[in-house]
């Protein structure tokens, strides 16, 4: 009994002084509980926009509080919207027939819009007591419904798997070769640092694009089945900007981290929450509006937009211009500060 004793005295002494498993063990959580608290409760969060054109009782009677209508001047201008990933659904009463369209990259506004106009078009039917229902809803998405879920899931996917593998890597290889006085051996060589980080970017791109390639590859088997058309290839050098992107914050990271730890810890605290803010794991379109303004500034969100542009959405060169130009801005910023803070030694 004094032993165990003894040695669990031991061990919670030595968790004490572990500041990155404290971290993981109660700040980590904490700051998911908050941001989760945030994101969920703040006023507006869970409205969802929806597109319109013309007017209709049945448009009307749709509840403010959980919809909010977007005026467009043709039912197809609304369509378009939600086909360029805008908009999540558009809806438009012709005569007794409700027309929804809604995409299917975003299936909890899809079903939201879907089940609130049932129930309006039910209600409505229910009022004319004694004759047979007179509305009818005509939906359908306008994606092809060919797609599977692996579809819509493949940008996410490859956007959080980029990210983690460069950022991880870069991260964890500086600090490594600090601590094993690797770098101090080859700042006395006769190696310049432009042949360390253009080794560090071949590796981190090479790991890119063979993850991509494996992740295609048994996604596009029969079991998952992921479709390859259009413009698939386009998909390329938005990997290779994604990497180049979060290369960066990994390097930025092993800049100043002094240990695996601190540099696993840092990774995840700045990788993950991104991640949730970016979109990849769950639709942020009917998050706040300032939910929505700091997505906007993040590398993955540009990049998870830009995969499901090329690989759902069909589109071309022109639409990965911005996420191409936001991911190599991005890189070259933080490749900048990374320069300025990295030292050598401990």
């Amino acid at each position: 009994m004094r032993a165990w004793w003894s040695l669990s005295r031991a061990m919670f002494k030595g968790l004490l002084a572990d500041k990155t498993a404290l971290f993981f063990y109660f700040l980590f959580p904490l700051m998911f509980l908050v941001l989760f608290g945030l994101l969920l409760g703040s006023p507006g969060a869970g409205k969802v926009t929806v597109g319109v054109a013309g007017k209709g009782p049945l448009i009307e009677a749709l509840p403010s509080e959980v919809i909010s209508l977007q005026r467009f001047d043709s039912f197809d201008d609304a369509v378009a919207a939600v086909r360029d990933g805008d908009i999540p659904a558009a809806v438009h009463q012709d005569g007794d027939v409700i027309e929804l369209r809604y995409s299917a990259t975003d299936q909890v506004s899809a079903g939201t819009v879907q089940g609130i106009v049932q129930s309006v078009v039910g209600r409505a039917n229910l009022e004319l007591a004694g004759v047979p229902p007179r509305f009818t809803v005509d939906s359908a998405q306008v994606e092809d419904e060919s797609f599977e879920p692996i579809q819509y899931l493949t940008s996410g996917l490859l956007a959080w798997a980029v990210a983690m593998s460069a950022a991880f890597g870069a991260a964890m290889n500086l600090v490594t070769w600090r601590r094993n006085e690797v770098l101090r051996r080859l700042r006395m060589s006769p190696v310049s640092p432009a042949a360390v980080v253009g080794a560090r970017i071949g590796v981190s791109l090479v790991v890119a694009v063979a993850q991509a390639a494996v992740f295609i590859a048994v996604a596009v088997t029969p079991a998952f089945g992921l479709q390859l058309r259009g413009s698939w290839w386009l998909a390329l050098p938005l990997l290779i900007a994604g990497t180049l992107a979060f290369l960066a914050v990994g390097l930025l990271i092993g800049s100043i981290a002094r240990t695996e730890e601190a540099a696993s810890a840092a990774v995840n605290l700045i990788v993950l929450p991104m991640a949730f803010l970016s979109g990849v794991f769950f639709p942020i379109d009917d998050m706040p509006g300032w939910v929505q303004g700091v997505a906007s500034f993040m590398p993955m969100r540009h990049l998870s937009t830009g995969l499901l542009d090329v690989l759902v959405r069909d589109a071309t060169v022109g639409a990965i211009l911005v996420p191409l130009a936001v991911l190599l801005g991005f890189a070259a910023v933080v490749t900048l500060v990374a320069t300025r803070v990295f030292t050598w030694d401990t």
